[in-house]
């Protein structure tokens, strides 16, 4: 077995380190999402916090384990008697990225239910979780049913499965954390509420304390056994405070003081719904019994805001999570002083006992790397008036957008855009098993069985099954796309209110792509080529950050862009074949620069046209004359143009119908 590297070992993220085991102390707290730039010891923090939770007692030979002196009256392995039991280490359990429905919360034999009547379930990932941690790594990447299921599971302490009318529940009581890089794509909304607490880590900027850091690590490599146990006295200090807090939370009082803190200041930061202030009442208390107090103090609840709160202030995708700490600090100066509470206690030292505070952003968003270079000329010519470098110009507000869909059924990841087979939507047919029976189709299924009861001596009331009248059932849901966007940065897109125009559409397209859970990627083209601003990603926050600092300028090199958009799919298709794309080709229609701008142009679009790519073309054609070049676009790429204003219009509803008429004529 693999020796982790000790929790006290971990060098500096004291708010992680905090988070952590304040859910240790108290699991009710509800879990931790830890958000952070790769290399920052994030998953290295939380499989070693398994090492300090106390041994659990469990009923012997019961896959749920069950606590032996409370057993689960509702236990598959039960009933149980209570009595002694064996006690081993808590556990903590992975959740692969990729993990099926089946392998988080279990599978039922459906041949066997309904051929024999017996109840044969095989427990999943949330059953060996109990009582224990349950981590999961990039949980941003984890399909959204799952997501839902998992903190279902986490809010109720129990797991339910259903197949058909047959039904399993067991206990799923865990400690729930998840790591995710925030570059790689957003969680819902509502999917980070239901996280308790959240922490922002990233890398020191310390040389020493980046050199204690490296050190640490390499001794731990060359020896881990050892390594560990030169840490051994901390692990065991830190994990007899977790045993010493577990007892005496429930002697913790919240005065009615505190509690009006922690409403004040919810109230203050208009955070959504209730869950907050329960969190943070719940931290409030395990941060005093942590402390080793039985009352909880202001510092507590100020510390509670700062681990609670920051995720959920977060109104859209392009918001960075945080909380202003000073409105924090007058919220609670003019709500306290009611129960006699102060904020003269330090608190003690250790991992967390300081109540280090979380800072409320990582740092600036991206270094600009995707954006377009300046440019001094093209071919050594001077630019005409106008065309040269132009500062970025700040986006005009979002707005909401109707849907753009790709036409067809697609069998793609699961998200909200485009029609696609899923495991999950409404049935729409069935089908033979390709291996495991996951969904079965009832009707189907006895259909296929009915005719051979007979020759099978059938002769009570049941029906009799065998494996080949089994069907599954085929579903139709929605499937998320890759949204590519193929912006014109050139002079004659420059003037500042224009640009502005198109920047705010463009965030309001960015904006509906990650409510649809799509991927984006943006290509922009000015001067004399085109690049690759954001390859492919989930992260809608990165593409906004690169649209933002967007310069224009320049020709028009249309072809160029069209060009570099092909090489992206063609890329794209060979990463994730099954993933459908959309290409959004914003620009005025103009094509400059190079002989025969138009002509190329033509036969780029005509090149993505004849791959049967879905295409949009936005057109940001203004003033009283329009040459209507965007329109021609769309033809050869046989799309649909719309402009700026049909964007955000009613409109655009027939945009879809209309760009699949054209297709199938």
């Amino acid at each position: 077995m693999t020796t982790p590297f000790p929790f006290t070992a971990v060098v500096g993220q004291d708010d992680l380190r905090l988070a952590l085991l304040l859910n240790a102390v108290s699991p009710a707290v509800g879990g931790v999402l830890v958000r952070g730039e790769k290399g920052t010891a994030k998953s290295t923090a939380v499989r070693a916090l398994s090492a300090l939770l106390p041994r659990v007692a469990v009923v012997p030979g019961c896959r749920f384990s069950c606590d032996p002196g409370a057993p689960d009256p509702a236990c598959p392995d039960g009933p149980h008697e209570a009595g002694a039991g064996a006690e081993r280490p808590a556990r903590m359990v992975e959740l692969p990225v990729g993990a099926s429905e089946d392998r988080l919360v279990g599978a039922l034999d459906i041949e066997r239910a309904l051929a024999e009547g017996v109840k044969a379930f095989e427990p999943g990932l949330l059953a060996d979780a109990h009582r224990g941690i349950l981590y999961v790594d990039e949980v941003n990447l984890l399909h959204d049913h799952l997501v839902d299921l998992l903190l279902d599971a986490a809010a109720m302490g129990a797991s339910y499965v259903e197949r058909e009318g047959v039904s399993v529940r067991h206990a799923a009581r865990f400690l729930l954390v998840g790591t995710m890089n925030p570059e790689e794509g957003e969680l819902r909304p509502q999917l980070l509420d239901r996280f308790g607490l959240t922490v922002e880590v990233a890398a020191s900027r310390e040389p020493d304390q980046r050199v204690e850091v490296v050190r640490r690590r390499l001794a731990y490599d060359d020896d881990p056994a050892g390594f560990a146990a030169r840490w051994a006295r901390e692990e065991a200090a830190v994990r007899q405070r977790v045993v010493a807090a577990r007892e005496l939370l429930p002697q913790v009082r919240l005065g009615d003081g505190a509690l009006r803190q922690i409403a004040a200041t919810c109230a203050a930061f208009e955070v959504d719904g209730m869950r907050a202030d329960i969190v943070m009442a719940r931290t409030a208390t395990a941060l005093a019994a942590w402390a080793g107090r039985t009352e909880v103090l202001a510092e507590d609840v100020r510390q509670a805001a700062l681990l609670a709160l920051p995720h959920r202030r977060r109104r859209n995708p392009f918001d960075a999570p945080g909380l202003d700490e000073d409105k924090l600090d007058e919220t609670l100066e003019q709500f306290s002083g009611d129960d006699g509470e102060g904020d003269d206690d330090p608190g003690p030292d250790g991992p967390g006992g300081g109540g280090g505070q979380p800072a409320p952003d990582s740092g600036p968003q991206g270094d600009g790397g995707g954006a377009a270079r300046p440019e001094a000329g093209e071919d050594g010519q001077p630019q005409a008036s106008g065309a040269g470098e132009q500062s970025a110009a700040p986006a005009a507000e979002p707005f909401r957008t109707k849907v753009l869909s790709v036409p067809g059924i697609g069998e793609g990841a699961a998200g909200r855009r485009s029609r696609a087979r899923t495991e999950h939507g409404r049935t729409t047919g069935a089908r033979r098993p390709r291996g495991t029976l996951t969904k079965l189709h009832l009707a189907a299924t006895v259909q296929a069985a009915a005719p051979h009861q007979r020759a099978r001596g059938r002769s009570g009331p049941g029906l009799v099954v065998r494996r080949d009248d089994l069907r599954q059932a085929t579903r139709e849901g929605r499937e998320g796309n890759l949204v590519l966007f193929v912006v014109d940065a050139s002079g004659s897109m420059a003037a500042r209110q224009r640009m502005g125009a198109v920047k705010g559409a463009v965030l309001s397209l960015l904006l509906d792509a990650y409510q649809r859970r799509d991927k984006v990627g943006l290509v922009t083209f000015r001067g004399s080529a085109a690049d690759v601003a954001l390859p492919p990603t989930s992260s809608v926050d990165a593409a906004a950050a690169r649209l933002q600092s967007l310069p224009t300028g320049g020709r028009t090199p249309l072809a160029a862009g069209l060009l570099k958009a092909h090489e992206v799919l063609r890329v794209e298709r060979l990463r994730d074949p099954a993933r459908r794309a959309l290409v959004v080709v914003v620009t005025d229609g103009r094509a400059t620069g190079g002989p025969e701008p138009v002509a190329l142009a033509g036969r780029a679009a005509r090149l993505l046209a004849a791959e049967q790519v879905a295409s949009v073309v936005v057109d940001c054609e203004s003033g009283p004359v329009r040459l209507g070049l965007a329109g021609q676009l769309a033809g050869e790429l046989g799309g649909t143009a719309v402009t700026l204003d049909e964007l955000r219009a009613d409109s655009i509803a027939g945009l879809v119908k209309e760009f699949r008429s054209g297709r199938a004529a």
